[in-house]
């Protein structure tokens, strides 16, 4: 379980396929606090810690997290967010996050405004996942608060601290990014199907 407080931007070391799984190695200064078996969520997906190095750690994405991800497309050298479990009993600054990625979306829009930004995403809403306005949303593992809700498409608005702390600074409008929506409202949609199945 995650809060979406996204603690500090790890570095791509090394990517290696192993059949349909994917090792991904990242340089962090978490490392030395991390444990073999922790949960550290990369870019919003839970991925569990496999073998540490002095300065790196190796997480393993099985093939089902390739392809609900943004994962398969990372980069050596790229930049990822990353969020360490939460500790129960400390405050919640975010949202509950799972760090099961629902579906990826694209960035269709970015524009700067009096010092902050705001980006548009496009996403598949055949999925039934919803967004409302006000309502939260997890982008890269980023916990966010949705300001324009429309049936496929959101927008949030990034203050200067978030753009400056998060992988917010290298997107651009084709950028494919992971989403997780709020677990109440994919909770509250659920019940809604059943009852109009009904």
């Amino acid at each position: 379980m995650f809060t979406g407080i996204i603690e500090t931007l790890g570095e791509i070391q090394q990517l290696e396929k192993e059949g349909s799984n994917l090792h991904i190695t990242v340089k962090s200064p978490l490392t030395s606090e991390l444990k073999i078996d922790q949960s550290v969520a990369h870019n919003g997906v839970c991925l569990t810690v496999v073998s540490l190095d002095e300065n790196t750690y190796t997480v393993t994405a099985i093939d089902e997290t390739l392809q609900k991800t943004n994962l398969d497309e990372l980069k050596v050298g790229e930049k990822v967010n990353l969020e360490r479990a939460m500790i129960i009993g400390s405050r919640l600054d975010g949202h509950i996050v799972q760090g099961h990625v629902d579906q990826t979306g694209t960035c269709k829009a970015v524009e700067e405004k009096d010092g902050s930004w705001f980006f548009t995403f496009e996403y598949d809403a055949g999925t039934g996942n919803p967004t409302i306005e006000k309502g939260s949303i997890t982008i890269d593992g980023t916990s966010l608060t949705v300001v324009n809700s429309e049936k496929n498409s959101f927008s949030v608005a990034i203050i200067p601290y978030t753009y400056e702390h998060t992988r917010f600074n290298s997107y651009k409008v084709g950028t494919v990014v992971n989403l997780e929506f709020d677990v109440i409202g994919k909770y509250v949609a659920k019940l809604m199907s059943y009852q109009n199945n009904a």
